[in-house]
This record gives structure tokens, sequence and C-alpha cells, in this order.
């Protein structure tokens, strides 16, 4: 969406790409550790997962060897395989880090409920670990993959590209100039999912493809028939296997929000969700009535609003953070243009002097997807100046950081932090609840039932 007027009128000074940060690096033999390598060597890289989302981390890294590629679906992966001749090829990934002693560092691309267990299993043999968002499908494994990897001492990144966008910088940097004064309000909101949710588990129970191997497919979950509906793309939509729109897309915004407002742990959660309404069965509904109205317990509603309320830091305020996904939408900043919409997808921060408004997801891609409103106050508005360092690259980050540079912006102890958000929200929107969450204990206060949730249960032979 492109608005009528540069409402605002930021600068594109104010956006303009600035020069990346140098990295400075050791030679190698006085790095030392068998983790640690000189950035005149290449990395030997694998990868679990990759049909899908994992072969376009792939791509991103070849500069480096990609040495081994792991997939359940020799089919779905078929093309992958055919990039790389090389490549040694597997379905388990436990065999092929049992098999592949030279393996330096793993890309994770499979679906959310096998994302911990692949991490936890890399980390354990001491490899660097690049893995899709939201990092891990529970709170429990997001907390103990980041403590695994911060012991084992690994590089570390989650697939949260704009991280290290100008974009995501300028915005960290308007905010907290003070341009809009003290934010109390973030919306973020988006159109997804753009698959199935909010229905009943699949009664048909189809033969496995020979390509596909199923066992593995599900992994630590709990054992389903197989169905189309999980496997390859519609696994979002499910407890068992995804998390949903907010596990899918909060994280390419949040980690923009938590930088910006300086936020660690929320202390509250709550959420309402979308209902389906269906026939009623004979004898099941009020005399009068033929439809009743579902949440379904194993699929994730079509829509939902969740809203954390972070406490006061210093002189900040507190912070309530909304999301909204499905198509809803928040309420339109007061101060904006009579004839603009919000669009598809977006996020505005509203402080006491005024209010930034995004178009599109992660922040915006240039000035023109930013305005400060209203308009007229933001005349002559002169941008901050540059103050949050730039990097390399988002998936350059994570190659250097493997080679004994600086950690990368979205490693595992702050991509565990923006996750465990995300995750408690879709805690919240299951159970219903308004929940008070205990960070320090990992545990919702006086709810025994939604803590419940918090860890998952392992199929026997699948634990972390």
């Amino acid at each position: 969406m492109e608005a009528k007027r540069n409402s605002g009128n930021l600068s594109r000074r104010a956006f303009a790409p600035a020069a990346v940060a140098a990295f400075s690096f050791l030679p190698r033999h006085v790095l030392g550790g068998t983790n640690q390598r000189a950035p005149s060597d290449k990395l030997n890289i694998a990868a679990v997962g990759i049909g899908g989302m994992g072969q376009n981390y792939i791509k991103e890294c070849e500069s480096e060897n990609i040495t081994a590629l792991c997939d359940v679906d020799e089919a779905f992966a078929a093309p992958v395989f055919a990039r790389y001749p090389k490549a040694k090829r597997y379905r388990d990934y436990r065999v092929m880090l049992e098999k592949e002693k030279g393996i330096d560092a793993v890309i994770i691309g499979t679906p959310d409920h096998t994302h911990a267990v692949v991490a936890s299993a890399a980390i354990k043999a001491g490899k660097h670990v690049y893995c899709a968002k939201p990092m891990t499908r529970t709170v429990y494994e997001a907390r103990q993959v980041a403590k695994a990897a911060r012991e084992a001492k690994v590089a570390t990144q989650m697939s949260t590209q704009s991280i290290a966008s100008e974009t995501a910088c300028a915005v960290e940097e308007l905010i907290q100039s003070g341009a809009v004064g003290p934010v109390r309000d973030v919306h973020v909101w988006t159109d997804r999912p753009v698959w199935p949710q909010g229905m009943r588990r699949p009664p048909e129970t189809p033969r496995v493809p020979s390509h596909l191997a199923w066992d593995l497919w599900i992994g630590p979950s709990p054992m389903r028939p197989y169905n189309p509906l999980y496997h390859p793309f519609n696994f979002r939509g499910w407890y068992d296997f995804g998390t949903g729109a907010l596990g899918d897309m909060a994280l390419h915004t949040f980690h923009i929000v938590f930088r910006a407002l300086k936020l660690t742990y929320p202390t509250h959660v709550s959420s309402s969700t979308t209902l389906v309404c269906e026939l009623a069965p004979p004898g099941q509904a009020d005399p009068g009535w033929k439809t009743r109205r579902v949440k379904f317990p194993e699929s994730f509603p079509h829509s939902e609003i969740i809203t954390w309320d972070f406490p006061a830091r210093g002189d900040s305020p507190p912070v309530r953070l909304h999301w909204y996904d499905g198509g809803l939408k928040p309420p339109r900043p007061v101060d904006m243009d009579f004839d603009q919409s919000l669009p598809p997808e977006g996020s505005y921060y509203a402080g006491d002097k005024g209010t930034l408004l995004i178009l599109g997801a992660e922040g915006g891609h240039s000035d023109k997807d930013r305005f400060l409103l209203p308009a007229d106050k933001f005349i002559d508005f002169t941008p901050p100046p540059k103050t949050v360092k730039r990097t390399i690259g988002h998936y350059q980050e994570w190659i250097a950081a493997a080679k004994g540079g600086p950690p990368a912006n979205c490693n595992f102890d702050f991509a565990s932090l923006i996750a465990e958000t995300a995750l408690i929200g879709v805690i919240s929107a299951r159970a219903g609840k308004h929940l008070a969450w205990d960070a320090e204990n990992m545990r919702f206060t006086s709810d025994a039932e939604a803590t419940q949730l918090v860890t998952p249960e392992y199929r026997t032979g699948w634990a972390l």
C-alpha cells in the first residue's frame, strides 16, 4: 500500500543504507578450540529439512561448503538434492550427525515440532546452528535449547532475516530518539494464516507415500496417521506440529519491538479467538437452533487477538503489545488521513507525542513505508543520527560468528526471549484465559492447567 502523502515527511536520508560493520578476526592458530575457524576457511554445513524454507537458508550460505543434506521426504527435497550433487544424502538427522563428523554447522528448516530435537542434537555434537523461526514449538524447549547453546559456546541464529536490515535499525533509532514520546501501546497485525485452521482432525487415513518417512516426520509429537493436511506445508495449523500465524509471522516484527523498547519478559498475556458455527447433531442443540459454536481442540483458530503486558523499565512506562491475525486489524490511529486504510500487514507504535505507523511486515521495506502521525506535526522532522550498529547481513552474521566473530543479532539468547513471548500467547489462546506469567519459574501463576502446556510430552526416544 502506498499512502497519498508522506505523513510525517520522513526523509529518505534517515533510512539510506549505511556502510556495513567490519569484523576483525584472529588467525586460526590463535583462535583455538574445535569450533573456531579463520574467516578464510569455509564451514562444512549440513542442513535438515531442505524441501521448504530450508532451501532458501542453504542458498544464502553457499559461500561455504554444503556437505550433507537431510530430509524425510525424498520427493519434496529432490530439487535441493539435485542442486548440491556432492552433498551426502540422509533421511534421519541422527544418522547424519553420527556419520558426518566433519560437519561444523547445521541449518534447520524442519516443521516447528522438530526444531528443538534437531537443534539439541546438533548442539550436543558441538555444531553451530541456524534454525527456522519460531526456534521451538514450546517455551520449555526454547529455554533448554538456548541454555545448551550457551554452554556449548556455539554460534546460533534464528531466521528473522529483517533483524539485520536497515529498516529495523531505523525504526529502533526513531523510537529511542523520543520522536513519538514514551510508547505505551504497540499493535502488530498480519493477514496470515494462508493454510487451513479451525477444523477437526481429518478422519481419512491415506497410505503414506513411499518417498516419505512418516515416523521420522512425526518425530517427538504424538503419532498421527498420515494426511496431506499435515505435510508438507499445512503443519502450521495444528497444535501438535505448528505454532499458527503467531509463530509464523510475529517474530519478524517482535525483534524490532523488543529492541526499540528494551523489553524483557512480559508479566501477563490474554487472548480472544474466533469460534466456528457448525450444524449441531440432533439432540445436542437448544430447541429452535440448528447450529452450535465450536472451538476445535487440536487446530489453531481462524483468527485471534493476543495481548501481552510488560512492566516499566527505568523511566519508560509499561507497554502493552497487541497482536492480530486472520485478517483482524487494530483500530486505525486517530491521526491517519481520512482516506487511508490499514494494509493487510503492519504495525504501529502509539506514543505520548505521536504515532509511528509502519506499512507491511518486518518493519517495512523502506522509508516510504513509515509515517509519523499527526503528519502536520512532523513536517519539519529531522531524522535521528544512526546510532544502531549495522551488520554484514543476516546469514553472514551467523557464518562470521561460527568463525569466531561476534554473536549474531538473533542468537538463541535473544531469539528464545521473543519466541517465548509468542509461545505463551499460543498457550493463552489455547486456554482461553488471561494468564499471569512467572518467567523466572517458567509457569503461569495459579494456573496449573496452562502451565502443563509449557513443557511438551515426547514420544519415546525423542526427548531433548
